[in-house]
């Protein structure tokens, strides 16, 4: 899946947490990514909405990041489009 955009996940897999959800995890060249979840527990799954977390990578892992312009926390209930504007909004923060 790639919401609408020309990014390509990282890594697509069964959310650790439930057998029926999915987690997509982007990698961008400034070091940022992000990882968008759908499973029983996310922020609109009922409704069949979205789940995104700001990630960094540091060499092959990565871990969310609390403190970026684009969020604090996570965002939840969020549509395939609007999941493509914060995907780009990921790439274009400065490294």
């Amino acid at each position: 899946m790639n919401f609408g955009t020309n990014f390509e996940p990282l890594m697509t897999r069964q959310h650790p947490a439930d057998p029926n959800g999915v987690q997509h995890v982007f990698k961008f060249q400034n070091g940022y990514g992000a990882s968008v979840v759908r499973f029983r527990y996310s922020y609109g799954s009922e409704k069949g909405l979205w789940e995104l977390a700001v990630v960094s990578f540091d060499g092959e892992g990565w871990h969310i990041n609390y403190e970026t312009p684009i969020t604090g926390d996570v965002i939840g209930h969020l549509t395939e489009s609007k999941v493509a504007q914060l995907l780009n909004d990921i790439n274009a923060l400065p490294a």
